[in-house]
C-alpha cells in the first residue's frame, strides 16, 4: 500500500525555518526580495553577478589638456605650432586690472601645462577692445605672436632677440600720478599692427597709424597703461628668460568673458 505524500503546507517547524532561510529571509524573520543587495541569491547588483558579467573597461582615454577658461573660439585662434602661450585675462571688458599665466605644451600629446603665474598685471586704462584705435586707451583683444624683445637695461638672458637701447628710457607720470620711469627697462613687443623680426622701437604700422601700435608687455609702474600689458619687473625678467622662439610663443589677451567664448 502506498503512503500519501505530505503537502508542503504541513512541513514541520524546523523544516519550515530552514526553508525560509534558504529563500533569503533576514535574521529578524521578515522576508526581503530575492536578490536584494547582501541578501539571498546573486542579482544584477551583487558582487557575484559583477564577477560573472565583468568586461574590459570602455572608458575613453583623456585628450591633451586645454588651457583653463578659454572657450572654443579663442582656442581655435592659437596656432597649432605654438608651444607657449602667455594668457592675460582681464577682470571685465572695462577693467584695467588683469591676471597673467604662462602655459607650455612642449609635448602636444600631454597638452598645456601652467609653468608660471598667476601674476598681477595691468592693461589699458579703459579696458579691452575688439577694434583698437590710436588713443582709445584700450588693449586689443586677441591672440598675437611674440618674436622680439628689448629694453633700456642690458639683456637679462632673453631667448628672444633683444635690443638694448637708450630710446627705451621714459619719464613722466601715469594715470594715478605714479612715476613711469623704468617702465620700458624690459619689454616684449606684442605683434599687433607691427612687423615681426625687428626691434620693438620700429614704428612701421601695417594697418595704418590710426589703428595704433607700440603695444608691449613691459614693467608695471603701479597703474593702468595706454594699451599695453604690464607685469612686475622680476616677472618680466623671468618671462624674457622663458619665452623661446623655438616654441613659437603667443600672447592670448582679453577680458574673461571674451576669452571664454
Amino acid at each position: 500500500m502506498s503512503v500519501p505524500l505530505r503537502p508542503p503546507a504541513l512541513l514541520t517547524a524546523p523544516l519550515l525555518v530552514l526553508a525560509l532561510l534558504l529563500t533569503g529571509c533576514a535574521s529578524s524573520g521578515s522576508t526581503v526580495p530575492v536578490g536584494a543587495p547582501g541578501q539571498g541569491a546573486a542579482g544584477p547588483e551583487s558582487g557575484a553577478a559583477s564577477v560573472l558579467r565583468s568586461s574590459p573597461s570602455t572608458e575613453a582615454t583623456p585628450g591633451p589638456a586645454e588651457i583653463p577658461d578659454l572657450g572654443p573660439r579663442t582656442r581655435a585662434e592659437i596656432p597649432e605650432d605654438a608651444r607657449q602661450a602667455f594668457v592675460v585675462t582681464g577682470e571685465d571688458e572695462d577693467a584695467n586690472r588683469s591676471s597673467a599665466v604662462l602655459y607650455s605644451r612642449e609635448d602636444p600629446a600631454e597638452g598645456w601645462v601652467a609653468v608660471a603665474g598667476p601674476w598681477d598685471a595691468h592693461n589699458g586704462m579703459e579696458g579691452w577692445t575688439d577694434h583698437h584705435v590710436a588713443g582709445d586707451l584700450r588693449s586689443p583683444k586677441g591672440v598675437y605672436s611674440l618674436t622680439d624683445a628689448g629694453g633700456r637695461l642690458p639683456d637679462p638672458g632673453a631667448l628672444l632677440p633683444y635690443d638694448e637701447h637708450p630710446r627705451f628710457a621714459v619719464d613722466g607720470e601715469g594715470f594715478y600720478g605714479e612715476p613711469l620711469e623704468g617702465s620700458f627697462d624690459y619689454v616684449v613687443a606684442i605683434n599687433y599692427n607691427r612687423t615681426e623680426g625687428v626691434t620693438p622701437l620700429d614704428r612701421t604700422r601695417p594697418l595704418g597709424l590710426e589703428r595704433g601700435g607700440g603695444i608691449w608687455i613691459h614693467v608695471d609702474h603701479g597703474g593702468p597703461t595706454q594699451g599695453c600689458v604690464s607685469i612686475p619687473e622680476a616677472r618680466m625678467e623671468e618671462l624674457l628668460r622663458t619665452l623661446d622662439p623655438e616654441l613659437n610663443p603667443v600672447i592670448v589677451m582679453g577680458d574673461a568673458e571674451t576669452l571664454g567664448r
